[in-house]
């Protein structure tokens, strides 16, 4: 296991439990941090309780990051009839800082952070604490995943890591490359969280730094079955983030705070392998900007965000042919 060394721009600690409340805790921590996700909020909390395995053995909190689409405090009164606590942060803190919310508000041993317009398949517990069993020492487990729509359509399966349940092999150089978990299919022991801290550094892509994170101090299990759903929305593509090219900015970042777990000669391959991974997640950004709504100046983003990390012939050639529709107004 290496060492864990702080840096100037450090991840906000979690501080460890009190002695008198880590003596009566539970195993799970079920934390949902929610914002302006009303609609898909009663679905995530019911696929919770149907699994639900009692007060002594799991704490299901629903964290508002101060949302105004709608009452979730009576949304979470309606649908958890007093199972499910809540917390409201006082005004918008942000993704990043509801997250610490959650985890410092945990008292579990294990936590599952699970956004409020996600939700689990029947097993999604039962399978991960097995994996925690066999495994005690691994840094965090996950499993395979459905992406899915805004009306519940599945739209992919995630890939397959290993065919059996276990630990994963070469994980760190495999997640560096790309991110490949999404965060309502993941669990990490709130020990880990302790030592190497909360998320941080980023707005777009924090999980996939705190994946490469635990991965460079921890091994990680992995489970094949598809036990949870990860919803992606339309409105994804045309927020700040990616209409100013920002999120591509924050994914660069990622690239260069894991730089410190690799060789040189390492780092280069890894590197190399994830600027065109995400130079190409950057054309097909802005093509779907372009297809969908036209914004020209966000589109344009996308394909500078794509070139500043990759040249190559064929991304030249799809940044011509994109920039050749818009200029003949061609929406596909």
């Amino acid at each position: 296991m290496a060492a864990f060394t702080r840096t100037p721009e450090a991840p906000p600690l979690i501080p460890p439990l009190s002695e008198s409340s880590a003596a009566h805790r539970p195993l799970w921590s079920v934390m949902i941090p929610a914002y302006n996700c009303s609609a898909y909020l009663r679905e995530a909390i019911e696929s919770v309780l149907v699994q639900d395995e009692g007060t002594v053995r799991m704490q299901i909190e629903v964290c508002d990051d101060a949302s105004s689409d709608a009452n979730v405090k009576q949304i979470v009164e309606e649908v958890g009839g007093g199972r499910v606590s809540y917390f409201r942060q006082e005004s918008n803190v942000g993704s990043l800082r509801n997250f610490e919310t959650c985890l410092n508000r945990s008292r579990g041993r294990l936590i599952h952070l699970l956004h409020g317009d996600d939700k689990i398949r029947p097993g999604f517990y039962r399978r991960m604490e097995a994996l925690f069993s066999h495994h005690p020492d691994i840094g965090m487990g996950f499993c395979r995943y459905y992406s899915i729509d805004q009306e519940d359509i599945t739209e992919s399966l995630s890939d397959l890591e290993r065919v059996e349940a276990g630990i994963l092999d070469n994980w760190l150089s495999r997640i560096a490359c790309r991110q490949r978990i999404q965060v309502p299919a993941v669990v990490v022991p709130r020990k880990i969280y302790e030592r190497l801290g909360s998320f941080y550094g980023v707005h777009y892509g924090e999980d996939w730094e705190m994946w490469i994170r635990i991965a460079a101090h921890y091994p990680v299990g992995y489970v094949p079955e598809p036990l949870a759903d990860y919803r992606k929305h339309n409105f994804s593509i045309t927020g700040q983030y990616v209409l100013t090219g920002q999120n591509i900015r924050d994914l660069k970042k990622v690239m260069e705070i894991s730089r410190q777990y690799f060789s040189a000669e390492q780092w280069q391959l890894i590197h190399k392998k994830a600027r065109r991974f995400y130079a190409q997640y950057a054309i097909n950004t802005a093509r779907k900007i372009w297809g969908r709504c036209q914004n020209g100046a966000g589109t344009r983003a996308q394909i500078r965000a794509a070139l500043a990390l990759d040249v190559s012939g064929d991304l030249i050639y799809q940044a011509a042919k994109l920039y050749a529709k818009m200029a003949l107004h061609i929406k596909r």
